[in-house]
């Protein structure tokens, strides 16, 4: 793939726009993200290659970037494995002092969690969700702006912030590390065998975590693993330069694709990890009111034509009305 560093960053990327797993329950996998981690369901949608599944989106009140973790929802779904050429763990950020107020409440869900080792000076917690998927809550005192007005039983003073550092996981860390430097990562600390890499000091969603494990079996793809990391970039332009340097790296990149609520390119890194480049806009409330997000089902144009037999295939989904806390 030649020396990527010869080319450096043509602009930074702005961070992660979203994480996408693979669960096999819909009603469980939102029950468990609204109602225990209190995110918002910001968008109710199919998987726009496999419209007789859905895609569900979580974050904060708009789904902003920064704050989405998504589900490819196939019922039925076998249990898949952690491994390397994998985000291993999804990783949310949670005000200083919080830690004891989410064991708490994950004792009350009956959610088994444990402590993590202080992580460059931040304590956390980590825990799974109902389909194995490895998550972890961390502790920052540098918070991302997000909107947290919407209807939640979870006080806002504990509530999560978006994503913090998610973990990747390689056999050898040289040439991803080499690639996200290219796309405007910098080394900003390492602890053990864990290198952090941010494009933005300030916010715990511009940061990513690099394990290496040189034994490390391949992970396979299904329930309870992340499918693939997208990284959030301005707009359209932006994008179209991003993948003719990625083409001039050797990288195979896919053309740009339109994903109703953001255009998006992929490609595999070195490790083996799918990344994806999507642009910030124009985002969900292109198609609902800001207040109704995640309610009803919303179809791309090209499949609107194909709505009842596509109603029909899905489970329903019912959302628990959760009065707003305070504070």
């Amino acid at each position: 793939m030649g020396n990527l560093l010869a080319f450096g960053p043509i602009v930074k990327l702005r961070g992660i726009h979203h994480i996408t797993a693979i669960a096999s329950d819909p009603q469980r996998n939102v029950d468990f993200y609204t109602q225990i981690l209190g995110l918002r369901l910001a968008k109710r949608t199919v998987n726009f290659d496999d419209p007789s599944t859905y895609h569900l989106y979580f974050g904060d009140r708009t789904g902003r970037p920064g704050t989405a973790i998504t589900f490819f929802a196939w019922p039925g779904a076998r249990r898949g494995t952690r491994g390397t050429g994998q985000v291993i763990s999804a990783s949310f950020a949670i005000p200083a002092s919080s830690v004891e107020y989410w064991k708490a409440r994950f004792a009350e869900h009956r959610v088994f969690c444990e402590e993590i080792p202080s992580r460059f000076n931040a304590p956390g917690l980590r825990f799974t969700d109902a389909d194995g998927l490895l998550l972890e809550l961390i502790e920052s005192t540098q918070l991302d702006d997000v909107d947290l007005e919407y209807e939640s039983d979870m006080p806002q003073k504990f509530a999560i912030h978006g994503f913090h550092a998610p973990t990747l996981e390689v056999q050898q860390t040289g040439p991803t590390e080499e690639l996200l430097k290219t796309l405007g990562f910098e080394l900003v600390g390492e602890e053990k065998s864990r290198r952090r890499l941010s494009v933005n000091s300030k916010s715990t969603s511009a940061q990513v975590d690099l394990v290496e494990r040189a034994e490390g079996q391949f992970g396979v793809n299904s329930a309870g693993t992340v499918h693939h990391i997208a990284f959030r970039c301005a707009n359209d332009k932006e994008q179209s330069r991003w993948r003719k340097e990625l083409v001039d790296l050797g990288l195979h990149v896919t053309p740009v694709i339109d994903r109703f609520y953001f255009h998006s390119i992929y490609f595999r890194e070195p490790g083996g990890i799918l990344f994806e480049i999507a642009t910030e806009g124009p985002g969900f409330t292109v198609d609902e009111p800001v207040k109704q997000l995640g309610e009803s089902l919303k179809l791309p144009p090209q499949y609107e034509q194909h709505r009842p037999e596509i109603e029909r295939t899905l489970p329903p989904i019912l959302i628990e009305a959760k009065m707003k806390t305070a504070g």
